[in-house]
């Protein structure tokens, strides 16, 4: 059985965070585990409350899940503590885990801090290096890079700014930009991903869902790359099947080669 480890946190909408992730691994035919980092209170209007689970009991997690069960691949999202950061980076360098996919979750979409500055400069400082890919949106490498990003030009500037940082791959995602959605991929050498932009508001859980993709494409396997263009893919048909509940953005739909299309 191939494995993936998901790390973040629980969306009671269940758009986006741990689920979100569940749903993208049981999609892409892998077996998922989990790291519950914090807890927050969501729907589709936005976010009303965190809550940090205690860094200890994050890495008791880890500890319980690596030890036994393993894992083929990791994908990293919420982790709002320094505290926490620096336990995950701690026990994956120990366990050796190799593919890492790391989506740097800052903000949500309607400006709601869901990290401290100070857990920011752990993350950077020790999870990137850490990384074999990070997965930032414009406004998350724009914090990062110290940057204002305003076009493909200025993403590109970014990919390479984190890959100077220590990450293997970055993959800057162009969706806050307008046009056709095109994402900058940069491994030493840059490679644009472009898709159609599909007219919808029911994209909650857009950025969770890709790298969780790229996380279950890599343990199945695949290179760098190939995972990152298949996860592109999955994503956009995920966008174009998405549907509404509740009365904000509707997630995207995580199943759409196995649901009745007409969802």
């Amino acid at each position: 059985m191939i494995r993936a480890l998901t790390i973040a946190g629980s969306d009671s909408g269940a758009g986006a965070g741990i689920q979100a992730d569940l749903k993208t691994f049981s999609a892409l035919g892998v077996y998922a585990s989990t790291v519950i980092t914090a807890v927050t209170a969501q729907n589709s209007l936005g976010v009303f409350g965190v809550q940090d689970i205690n860094p200890e009991m994050v890495k008791g997690q880890l500890e319980a899940v690596l030890s036994d069960i393993g894992a083929d691949a990791v994908k990293i999202g919420m982790l709002s503590s320094a505290e926490s950061i620096g336990f995950v980076a701690e026990i994956l360098r120990r366990y050796r885990v190799e593919k890492v996919v790391l989506d740097p979750v800052i903000t949500t979409s309607t400006g709601f801090m869901l990290i401290s500055s100070g857990a920011i400069g752990a993350l950077t400082q020790k999870l990137l290096p850490l990384a074999g890919i990070v997965t930032p949106n414009i406004p998350e490498a724009e914090i990062l890079t110290k940057t204002t990003i305003k076009d493909i030009e200025a993403m590109k500037r970014a990919a390479r700014a984190l890959f100077e940082m220590g990450v293997k791959n970055v993959l800057v995602k162009g969706g806050h930009l307008s046009g056709r959605a095109v994402d900058v991929f940069y491994d030493g050498s840059y490679h644009l991903l472009e898709a159609e932009r599909i007219d919808t508001d029911n994209t909650h859980g857009t950025g969770c869902t890709l790298s969780s993709a790229i996380a279950a494409y890599l343990a199945r396997g695949l290179g760098m790359l190939p995972a990152v263009t298949k996860a592109k893919e999955y994503i956009t048909g995920a966008i174009r099947h998405s549907f509404k509940v509740g009365q904000g953005p509707g997630p995207v739909n995580h199943f759409f080669d196995t649901w009745d299309k007409t969802i």
